[in-house]
């Protein structure tokens, strides 16, 4: 049976993933980055400014207001690092070849374009819905672009994709790097998992903002340390792998040889496919964080919005990457967080594996949190408060099942629904583009940014 429905999904995929998908999710950010003169370059500086000016150690308590800038920079961040830094990198140089990774970096440029209409447009339609400040796609889609129909498409699909299908992935490669590390069955470490999510859903906003804006940075820091020393280990290594995703951006066969039949389609597709999945710029996900942060002005949050696709891709991806190629683990014969492990075995030596299940805990368990936040918007948009205990239990029963399928069909999965729920989203964008540019020019105008 999996072999039977992972031959459906995949040629779903081939349909979804071709080049119409693609061209969408680029030209999107294409589109805005030319409407919005280049908003991720010419405020930079800016956007590190707002996103990281008023962090404090103490942080702020989150509630039915809100979140803070910081708080919902880090939620999003705990919902786009995830497998897609590790086991998402691996897949995409896997199949795609080194090549993949230059067009990640291009779709995340553009995608920083694109995130900041996101949030821009989060922060506009927000509503306090029973006391309690929400957004995200499904409202600026409903009162935006005055679409039902759309809005609960997109609800509907965000449901599946995160809630359920996203966090079988998550769960998927903490089980197989704890079976691989520590030799713990699968399901044993599903249903701890399930119960610490558990645990951190119930408290609601308060709790997951606590929670991220904690372990965010921390697991960030350690991971992005551990990848620098293998690399300055690697030493000519690191500098060849570079060189390998240039080259193999555009003739793969170049730096795997003609036996690996990879084609440039291929690095494109899965460079693109992973970078979404990483960053989820333009699938709508990570304006659920941006729309309840509490901030003087809408495009202050697009701000903040570009630094997190930043930190995502340019930064602890490109860790991943490189560790990855320079350690020549792409070519072990491994698929999905297996490659990564044998990366870090590579440079560390058997503290490696163990290095890649805790770095993988931290930052799956933490998207498991972020991806449950940003469905259940979504479930209470569809179905208000009475919908919450019931996906609550589909969401942890997901989880530990989530631990016991084969990685490809799980991932596979993850890439349809993900390229389902971009497309009403892409529509609400540029259907709405014309009040992200109004935004902008009124904050430039009265020197907000």
């Amino acid at each position: 049976m999996n072999d039977a429905l992972l031959k459906i999904v995949v040629a779903i995929n081939g349909i979804l993933w071709g080049k119409v998908l693609l061209v969408i999710l680029v030209g999107c950010g294409i589109f805005f980055t030319i409407s919005l003169k280049g908003i991720q370059l010419r405020k930079f500086a800016k956007a590190f400014k707002q996103a990281f000016g008023g962090f404090s150690l103490r942080g702020e308590k989150a509630g039915k207001e809100g979140m803070s800038s910081f708080q919902s920079l880090a939620t999003a961040i705990a919902a786009q690092v995830g497998t897609g830094n590790l086991a998402g990198a691996a897949t995409a140089i896997v199949s795609g070849g080194p090549g993949a990774i230059f067009w990640m970096w291009i779709s995340a440029f553009f995608g920083m374009a694109t995130i900041f209409a996101e949030a821009v447009l989060a922060q506009l339609f927000k509503k306090e819905v029973n006391g309690q400040v929400t957004g995200g796609p499904a409202y600026y889609l409903r009162y935006g672009l005055n679409s039902k129909f759309l809005s609960s498409f997109f609800a509907i699909t965000i449901v599946l994709a995160l809630g359920f299908i996203g966090n079988m992935v998550q769960a998927n490669s903490i089980g197989t790097a704890f079976e691989s590390a520590f030799h713990v069955n699968p399901l044993i470490v599903g249903i701890v998992l399930a119960i610490i999510s558990g645990f951190i859903f119930v408290g609601g906003v308060a709790r997951i903002a606590s929670f991220t804006e904690k372990i965010v940075p921390i697991m960030a820091f350690f991971y992005i340390i551990g990848g620098l020393i293998i690399l300055v280990i690697m030493g000519s290594d690191t500098l060849d792998a570079i060189r390998q995703i240039f080259v193999g951006a555009f003739n793969p066969s170049a730096v795997l040889g003609g036996a690996a039949g990879v084609a440039v389609k291929d690095a494109v597709r899965y460079g693109v496919a992973r970078g979404l999945f990483s960053n989820e710029a333009g699938m709508g996900s990570t304006p659920h964080a941006h729309a309840i942060a509490k901030v003087d002005d809408p495009t202050q949050q697009g701000l903040v919005a570009i630094v997190g696709v930043f930190i995502d891709t340019f930064i602890v991806l490109n860790v991943s990457a490189l560790v990855i190629i320079a350690t020549g683990a792409n070519l072990s014969g491994e698929t999905g967080i297996a490659v990564t492990q044998k990366a870090f075995e590579t440079g560390f030596g058997g503290f490696g594996l163990v290095f890649v299940a805790i770095a993988l805990l931290f930052f799956a368990f933490s998207t498991i949190i972020g991806w449950y936040f940003f469905a259940e918007a979504n479930i209470k948009y569809l179905f208000g408060e009475k919908g919450l205990t019931p996906y609550r239990i589909i969401v942890l029963a997901f989880i530990v099942l989530g631990t016991c399928l084969r990685v490809d069909l799980v991932w596979e999965l993850a890439d349809m629904f993900n390229g389902i729920m971009v497309i009403p989203n892409v529509i609400g964008l540029i259907g709405l583009s014309k009040l992200v540019k109004q935004a902008l020019d009124k904050a430039e105008d009265n020197h907000i940014l």
